[in-house]
C-alpha cells in the first residue's frame, strides 16, 4: 500500500478531523511480538535442552490469547491481569507442544518476555513526532499498565499517557474500555483517533464512538501468513506510525507523496 487513504470525507489532517487524542494498540501494531517472543522461547528452551519450532510455538501461544480475552468479556470467566492470562495459555501451549520439561522459573520468564517487545522500525520516529505536536498520544492496550509501561520504556516509545483496559477490568474489545479512555482523558470519543493494525479492535472503537485509523503490519505473523485485508468503515488507512503523524500534523504525506481523500 502506498500513501494515505482517508475515509471521512472530513478532510485530512488531525486538527480538520477534530482529533485532540491519538490512541495505539501496543501488540502487534507498534511491537513485534512474535519476533520477540520467540527469540526469549529459543533461548529459555535451548538451555532446558529442549528442541521445538519456535516461532510455531509462539504462534500457538498468541493464537490461545483472543479465546481468552472473550471468556473475560463475555463474563464466562472472572476477569485476570494480563501476565496471569499469559501464564495460563502458555502452560496450555507448552503442554500442546510436549515441553512441559520447562520449569516455573522459565515459565515465569516466557511471561516477562511480554514486557520486553521489539519496535517496528517505524514507531518511535512517529511518535516521537506527534509528541511535539498538539496532537496527546496514549496506549489503550490490554496489557497491565506495569507491565505496558516496562514495555513502552524498552521499545523507546514516548507517550503522553500510558492507558490500559486492566484499570476497567476487562479486556478490548469491551466497548467499556473505549469510552472510559474518552471520559478519563476528557475528551469526546469522536475526537479520539484509535490507531491498531486489528480490524477487530477498530471496529469495537468505532461502535463506541472513536474515530479509526488502520495501519497494516504484514509481518506481525510472521513473512509467509496470509495478507489481513483492510477493515472497512476505518476512518484512515495509513501506511506506518510516521505517515499517520504526518497526517495528523499535516494533513497529508511528505514530498513526492499524496494523500487521497474521499
Amino acid at each position: 500500500m502506498t500513501g494515505s487513504e482517508s475515509r471521512s470525507g472530513d478532510g485530512g489532517s488531525g486538527i480538520e478531523l477534530g482529533i485532540e487524542v491519538a490512541l495505539f494498540d501496543v501488540f502487534g501494531t507498534l511491537t513485534d511480538w512474535r519476533s520477540g517472543v520467540a527469540e526469549v522461547l529459543a533461548r529459555i528452551g535451548t538451555r532446558a535442552g529442549l528442541d521445538a519450532n519456535w516461532p510455531a510455538v509462539t504462534d500457538t501461544w498468541r493464537r490461545r490469547y483472543r479465546p481468552a480475552l472473550l471468556r473475560v468479556v463475555t463474563g464466562e470467566v472472572p476477569w485476570i491481569p494480563l501476565d496471569a492470562l499469559h501464564r495460563v495459555t502458555l502452560d496450555e501451549t507448552l503442554d500442546a507442544h510436549g515441553l512441559d520439561a520447562l520449569g516455573e522459573a522459565d515459565r515465569e520468564a516466557l511471561v516477562r518476555a511480554w514486557h520486553r517487545l521489539p519496535a517496528w522500525p517505524d514507531a518511535a520516529a512517529g511518535l516521537e513526532r506527534l509528541h511535539h505536536s498538539p496532537v496527546i498520544t496514549a496506549t489503550l492496550s490490554n496489557g497491565g499498565v506495569g507491565q505496558v509501561t516496562r514495555l513502552t520504556k524498552h521499545a523507546g516509545l514516548r507517550f503522553d499517557c500510558v492507558l490500559s483496559a486492566e484499570l476497567v477490568t476487562s479486556y478490548k474489545p469491551d466497548p467499556r474500555v473505549y469510552r472510559w479512555a474518552a471520559e478519563l482523558l476528557g475528551v469526546e470519543p469522536g475526537k479520539l483517533l484509535m490507531v491498531a493494525c486489528h480490524p477487530d479492535d477498530l471496529e469495537a472503537a468505532a461502535g463506541a464512538g472513536l474515530r479509526t485509523a488502520y495501519i497494516p503490519r504484514p509481518l506481525e505473523w510472521g513473512p509467509d501468513a496470509a495478507p489481513v485485508p483492510a477493515p472497512a468503515g476505518v476512518d484512515v488507512i495509513i501506511d506506518d506510525v510516521v505517515d499517520l503523524a504526518r497526517l495528523l500534523t499535516e494533513g497529508g504525506r511528505g514530498p513526492g507523496t499524496e494523500a487521497d481523500v474521499n
